[in-house]
């Protein structure tokens, strides 16, 4: 490895599909990249055969892109670290590389969801585990951007949000590639929110599919969900207009839509009358939906915010509700304006 290559090196800390493919446009790119993985079978393919047969086997990883069961090998003289663990492990992998991050490297989180005992965003979370001198080279990539069509250089856009005018750009820059391109943004709750309601609100999309329900229903479950996207940003202190773009609505149509989305498929499954346990054995790749609804139902009460998607999705994924009731009971509510700014309904009164 030359000394200007080696200055270029990523340290990418997950080995799934998500991270995977992140870490093949970098070294698509020419840069050498690391990426962290607990499974020793995993990193033997990746490092001879450039494969990742468990998680990403469609793709043909670059020789530039190696992986490790050692996180402090991986982040030696990295130039930039990618966080794309699950969200759930997101907390124990930062813990582990806390004192081995390099202080002034972007760090950047790919990861999508909320964390269930504290409700809080993986934001919040980094921040929480990393040393403070680190939090100012925070960056937030998301959108709507399926690990397989990626991977096969399909064009694909998402944004990057960053408090810091610097490290926004650089990372922009780093991640954007002829098949990739990268738009900018300051408002983090705004990106870290929609990237992790979109999979809660594919999961109901999915069961009204399973359930044998058309079009028309589908588009009010995404619009109206997006509302629900918005309440909760808003409540986080992030901008409704962030939503509208590539980590709001465009995330949200290509899960509830994609046949690839995992969380559209557990929805769907529901929808046919299976049971979640039995759907999550064989999925073999982790849903973030699932754990998401229950951390957003349980936030959105902390926050006092009425989130009726999300609300109903938790009750068929945790209480066992049967999808076609909880369809039933949002068609039922009292009736309201579409946005909070018009005036409540009178009851009966003629519309």
């Amino acid at each position: 490895m030359t000394s200007a290559a080696a200055e270029r090196k990523v340290a990418v800390l997950g080995a799934g599909a998500w991270g995977t493919a992140l870490a093949k446009v970098l070294a698509d790119k020419g840069d050498p990249v690391a990426m962290y993985c607990r499974r020793p079978d995993l990193v033997a393919q990746i490092n001879e055969e450039h494969k990742n047969g468990r998680y990403l086997p469609s793709a043909e990883l670059p020789a530039t892109l190696s992986a490790t069961v050692d996180p402090e090998e991986a982040l030696h003289g990295a130039s930039m670290v990618v966080f794309v663990a699950p969200s759930h492990a997101t907390r124990e992998v930062a813990q582990l590389v806390a004192r081995k991050v390099p202080k002034e490297a972007p760090i950047v989180s790919a990861t999508k969801g909320i964390e269930n005992d504290s409700l809080t965003f993986i934001d919040e979370i980094l921040a929480a585990e990393l040393p403070g001198e680190t939090h100012r080279q925070f960056a937030f990539l998301s959108g709507p951007s399926f690990a397989k069509e990626l991977a096969a250089g399909l064009p694909t856009g998402v944004v990057i949000a960053s408090e810091d005018d610097r490290v926004r750009e650089h990372v922009m820059h780093r991640f954007h590639a002829s098949y990739m391109r990268t738009y900018a943004s300051k408002d983090i709750p705004g990106v870290e929110c929609g990237g992790a309601i979109k999979n809660v609100i594919a999961i109901a999309a999915g069961a009204a599919d399973g359930l044998g329900f058309g079009h028309n229903t589908r588009a009010m479950l995404i619009t109206r969900g997006l509302s629900e996207m918005v309440k909760l940003s808003l409540a986080r202190g992030g901008e409704a207009i962030t939503l509208a773009g590539l980590a709001g609505m465009g995330d949200l149509v290509l899960t509830c839509c994609g046949e690839l989305s995992r969380n559209r498929t557990v929805g769907l499954e529901l929808g046919k009358g299976r049971k979640l346990p039995d759907i999550l054995t064989g999925l073999g790749h982790v849903a973030e939906g699932v754990k998401t609804a229950k951390s957003a139902f349980d936030l959105g009460k902390r926050l006092g915010v009425e989130l009726p998607i999300i609300t109903e999705t938790y009750r068929v994924l945790y209480e066992d509700k049967p999808a076609l009731d909880a369809v039933r009971d949002l068609m039922s509510r009292e009736l309201t304006a579409e946005f909070e700014s018009m005036p409540k309904l009178r009851a009966g009164a003629p519309a």
